[in-house]
Order: structure tokens, then C-alpha cells, then sequence
């Protein structure tokens, strides 16, 4: 069978990424950058900017002192705090001393610590602060393999316990022995290979117990390198840090990637700052999970609805070109060029100084991933030029395994493979991967790491999805978390979910109907943009308790409901819904620390709300 042009060319860019990404470590990248980049920004955070030489200075002065405390190859390093320098500095020393890293997300409870660090048999663990060490204290005599807990925040440790020991000291200590041996530090990382564990992070759990997902360097930077193939920004360039490091994604973006190009973190504590970071530092590109791209959604639409009816008019006329370029291009259809001309015009003379007060007006590739985003939010900002595309993966796979670029993509897929990768669906729909993104193994209780490989090398990846002709995927579900309802229908709940929440009232929504007769669904609204709603339409309810029965927002609630059941096959319709006078959050357990459904929890939760709905 003779080769196409698209057989050839995938062929050339995986031998590309395979060429660029070969040798590539951790290490290696950050003695590059100090050597070559030194004074360049490397990462920011409030009022401090650290540049390259002095992360891996940091780095050493690490290095050093946590193999004073024991810390040597196998070994893992449990790391607990917020995304500031401490983190990257303790994550790097464990890499270079061939331990292995692994944050552990900082809401989480003292039994779910108790798991992960019994789980890991971590030996040093670096917590932030009070709080952490507080959720710690009491599971720490069952940790026998666990020797030493740094604290950055020396006010957080208990008087008098040996166990613990001030950040500060572990770095005195070693910027000391560093600095009368500086070779200790390079011979350390000499050794280091590309299929060596790089990181080891523990899968969210919406189901079940969490798993120790074990990536390699070869992991980590093919990924970095395959996505900049595709999907080229400037080297050295901006970026946010706005994720958990425990989230693939920020891991993969704000460690590796930006080793790979050098490039400038600034971190955002706060998620609720991001537009404030993203007008700050202009990025060419960002990846926001779902709920970020729809609370910007929801803050447009409430600011547009502010303005004078002629000034809206005006905007929402341009708005609807850009859209309209957007779902042509995104469904494979030719963009007549008067039309194309026309939208570029509003776009450069309206769009563009509006994203530009977003501090969106260099994007290049905005993404989305880590769940299912609605539709219509896609098409929503797509008309003020915020293009954003589906991006596909897990933390096994590296992050992305499927990217959508500016040049290709499908309206409501996630992409097509990337260069290097195959993908095959099972007789069920379910999605195999295979290729150098795919992980090391699950990390056991006795510290080796199983593959979770078949014998051809596929991981089965639980998501369920179709495959278009062009070869873009589009993933209708967890495996898992499909309903079968009692007349043996099966219905993705994430469809009927992303429906409800692309209004914006409503933060989060489960649809219920697993083994039951028909499908229901539990509102829980936004706490930021609800009261907005409320307000401009006329209502003068304010917390969320009210908001939940308030009679404009249970109409157009009722609205919604009527809207999505039209776009629903019967099966998949809404037959009653509620909603609740509670937000729902990674706090109060209902999401996970990356924002999805913990299905099972939100129905033990309320369960009491959602029989009523059954009876009668």
C-alpha cells in the first residue's frame, strides 16, 4: 500500500519530536539554562523573580541538604505546599539525587495523607506550613518508613519533636557542603537517564483509591517537545502557574515545558486572580481547565450585558462573526473569504482591544482539557476571538495524547493524535494509547512499579470515545460513569452536565439515573456569577441559600432544563432537577482538587434530596 502525503509527514514530525526529545533530563535542561540563560527570568512569585542560575543554585543547596537527611535513589520525596519556589527547588533535588517526587494536593485529608504517604513510603516529606503539618501529626507513628518532615514555614513546627526540621536549615546546611564541593552536585545528575521516574503523582480518585502514576523524563519531555512542534511559542516566553503541581497539566507546563524553552513562570496563588495575572504577563499561550474558560464565559456575558444597548449591539454583531469563522473552520468547512475578511476587520478594531483588557491579546494556543467543556461556551468566546481548543489526556499519558491546533480542529473534539502516538478504540469504545507519553507504571506498596501495559504496549485509558474520518477523537464519557438506566439505555452524563453549567448560574451539576427509570440532575450554583445574574434581573437575593429558591432563578433554571432536553434524545432528557442552597468544592468533597465530579460522594451526600424525586 503506497503512503499518503498526511502518512509521510507524520512520519517526519515523530522522528523530529523523537530527535529533539532523546537525550532530554530534568537535570540537563536546568544546567543548559543556568549555562546558556543564567540571568533570564525563570520563575516569579509576588514581588520575587528568580533567574536561572539562581533556581539551580536553589536547586544544589537542596540537592544537598536533603541527602544530609537521608534522601537516596528509590527513595520518595512527599511533597505538600502551594505552588511557590520551595516547590520547584524540592522537587528538583529529589530528581537529581534519583528520588522520586510526588506532590500530594494540599486539600487533602489527614486519612487520604495517611493513604498516599503510607502508599508511597515516602522518606522525607516538605510541608508548607501549620495547617499541613497539623493534618499530618496525627497519622504520622503508623509511618515507619517516613524519617524526616521538613517545614518551609518554621513557625509550623511542633516545639520540641525531632521529626521535624525548618526548610531554612536543610538549605544552610547544603548551600554549605555545596559550596565546598560544588562536583558532589554535577556528578550527582550525571548518570541521570531518560527513562529514569521523573515525578510520580497519585491519580485525583474519583473513584476508589488513588493510584501512584510514575512518569520518566522521556515522559516529560517528549511531551514538551511534541506540543512545540505542533503548537510553536516563543522560547523564553511568559506562562502562569495557576494549578496545583499535583495536576499533570501544571507539572508538565510549569516544570518540564518550561525547562525545555526556558521560558518565564509566574505563579498565581489565587485562581480567582487569573485575568489579573494573564493581563500582567500577556502569555502566548494557556491551558485552563473547564471551569476557568466558563467563568470567563460567564464574567463576558454579565459585563456585555452591563452596556448601553447601542454599544452591545455593536459588539455582539462582531461577536457573531468570529463565531460564525469558528464553527465553519470547526467543522471542516471552507471560510468564504469575504466572510473572513470581514470578521479579521471587527476582530483587529473591537475583539481584539477587549481581549486585550483581558490580557489575552498575544494568545496564540488557549486550551482546554482535564474534562468536558460545553459547546457553547467553545462558540461563545470564539466570537470574541478567544479561539479555545480541546486538548486530550490523563495524567498516564503525560498530559495531552490529543491536541487541537489553530490550523486543525473539530468543534467538540478533543484532536487528533500526536506525533509518535497511536490510538485504537475497543469493541466497546474504549480509548487504548501507546507510545513514548505513555507512563512508567503504578507505583506498589513495596516500591516497584507495575506497567499497566498489555502485551502490545496499549494503556486502556477507561474514556470512551469515536474517531471521525479526518481522525479527530471526540470522547463521550468515562467507561466507568456511564449511566445505564433501568430500561438498559446508556447515557453519558457528562453531555447532559456540559449543557447545564455553560449557563451561568450554575457551577457545578450531576445528572442522575444509573439503575432508575429516568434521568435527574442536582444544581449546585456559581458562587461568583449567581448573584450577578440575580441582580441584573431584578433580584434581591444574595447568598446562594436564597439564590437556590429564589423564583427568577428557578425560572430560568426551568428555562435551561428545556433548552437542554431539546438538544437531548428522550433517553438522555431531564424529568425533574434541584437545586441545592450549597456550593460545592474540593473542601467540602464534592470535587476532586481539579474540579471534577466525585460522582460517588455527591451521591452518598445527597442522597436524601435525590430519592424524593423518584417517588410518585
Amino acid at each position: 500500500m503506497s503512503q499518503t502525503t498526511a502518512d509521510i509527514e507524520a512520519q517526519r514530525l515523530e522522528a523530529q519530536c523523537r530527535e529533539l526529545a532523546r537525550d532530554l533530563t530534568l537535570p540537563g535542561l536546568l544546567a543548559r539554562n543556568a549555562a546558556q540563560f543564567g540571568a533570564l527570568p525563570a520563575l516569579t512569585y509576588g514581588e520575587v523573580t528568580i533567574s536561572w542560575a539562581q533556581q539551580r543554585a536553589e536547586i544544589a543547596a537542596a540537592t544537598r541538604g536533603l541527602a544530609e537527611l537521608g534522601l537516596a535513589a528509590g527513595d520518595r520525596l512527599m511533597i505538600m505546599m502551594s505552588s511557590r519556589p520551595e516547590h520547584w527547588f524540592a522537587d528538583g533535588a529529589a530528581v537529581h539525587l534519583r528520588a522520586i517526587p510526588c506532590t500530594a494536593y494540599q486539600t487533602l485529608s489527614t486519612e487520604q495523607i495517611g493513604y498516599v504517604a503510607q502508599h508511597s513510603g515516602a522518606t522525607v516529606a516538605v510541608l508548607e506550613g501549620a495547617d499541613e503539618v497539623a493534618r499530618w501529626l496525627p497519622i504520622l507513628d503508623g509511618l515507619t518508613a517516613l524519617r524526616h518532615l521538613v517545614v518551609v514555614d518554621p513557625q509550623g513546627i511542633p516545639d520540641g519533636d525531632p521529626r521535624f526540621v525548618s526548610w531554612d536549615a536543610v538549605i544552610a546546611s547544603g548551600r554549605a557542603l555545596h559550596a565546598g564541593d560544588p562536583s558532589w552536585f554535577e556528578a550527582a545528575a550525571a548518570g541521570i537517564s531518560p527513562e529514569d521516574p521523573v515525578a510520580m503523582m497519585y491519580t485525583s480518585g474519583t473513584t476508589g483509591d488513588p493510584k501512584g502514576v510514575v512518569l520518566s523524563h522521556r515522559n516529560a519531555f517528549y511531551e514538551a517537545v511534541v506540543i512545540d512542534v505542533l503548537v510553536p511559542t516563543p522560547d523564553h516566553g511568559p506562562s502562569i502557574a495557576y494549578l496545583p503541581l499535583a495536576h499533570v497539566a501544571e507539572r508538565e507546563l510549569s516544570i518540564y515545558r518550561a525547562a525545555y524553552k526556558a521560558g518565564h513562570v509566574t505563579v498565581c496563588p489565587d485562581p480567582a486572580g487569573i485575568v489579573g495575572a494573564l493581563v500582567a504577563t500577556r502569555p502566548p499561550s494557556f491551558f485552563g481547565v473547564p471551569r476557568v474558560w466558563e467563568k470567563l464565559a460567564a464574567g463576558l456575558q454579565g459585563k456585555i450585558a452591563s452596556l448601553p444597548e447601542e454599544q452591545r449591539a455593536g459588539i455582539m454583531a462582531a461577536h457573531a462573526l468570529g463565531a460564525e469563522v469558528f464553527t465553519l473552520h470547526g467543522s471542516g468547512r471552507p471560510v468564504p473569504d469575504e466572510l473572513a475578511a470581514r470578521a479579521a476587520a471587527v476582530d483587529a478594531a473591537v475583539m481584539r482591544p477587549l481581549r486585550g483588557s483581558l490580557g489575552l491579546d498575544e494568545m496564540e494556543w488557549a486550551s482546554s482539557g482535564s474534562a468536558p467543556i460545553p459547546v457553547e461556551v467553545l462558540e461563545y468566546l470564539a466570537g470574541f476571538g478567544i479561539r479555545v481548543l480541546e486538548v486530550w489526556g490523563m495524567s498516564e499519558t503525560t498530559g495531552c495524547a490529543t491536541v487541537s491546533t489553530p490550523e486543525g480542529y473539530r468543534v467538540g473534539a478533543v484532536g487528533r493524535t500526536v506525533p509518535g502516538v497511536d490510538l485504537r478504540l475497543g469493541e466497546d469504545g474504549e480509548i487504548f494509547v501507546r507510545g513514548p507519553i505513555v507512563f512508567l507504571g503504578y507505583l506498589q506498596a513495596d516500591g516497584t512499579i507495575e506497567s499497566a501495559l498489555d502485551e502490545a504496549g496499549w494503556l486502556a485509558t477507561g474514556d470512551v470515545g469515536t474517531i471521525d474520518a479526518d481522525g479527530y477523537l471526540t470522547i463521550t464519557d468515562r467507561k466507568k460513569e456511564l449511566i445505564i438506566t433501568s430500561s438498559g439505555k446508556n447515557i453519558a452524563p457528562t453531555k447532559i452536565e456540559g449543557l447545564l453549567r455553560a449557563h451561568p448560574l450554575v457551577g457545578q451539576a450531576i445528572a442522575v439515573g444509573d439503575r432508575r427509570p429516568f434521568v435527574t440532575a442536582l444544581i449546585a450554583l456559581d458562587p461568583e456569577s449567581a448573584p450577578v445574574w440575580a441582580q441584573q434581573h431584578g433580584s434581591s437575593a444574595t447568598s446562594i441559600a436564597e439564590l437556590s429558591t429564589d423564583p427568577a432563578v428557578l425560572a430560568e433554571l426551568d428555562a435551561l432544563i428545556d433548552s437542554a432536553n431539546d438538544r437531548l434524545a428522550r433517553a438522555e432528557q431531564v424529568k425533574r432537577y434541584r437545586v441545592l442552597p450549597t456550593v460545592w468544592s474540593p473542601e467540602t468533597g464534592e470535587l476532586t482538587p481539579t474540579l471534577k465530579l466525585r460522582r460517588k460522594v455527591v451521591l452518598d451526600l445527597y442522597g436524601e434530596v435525590v430519592e424524593p424525586m423518584y417517588r410518585g
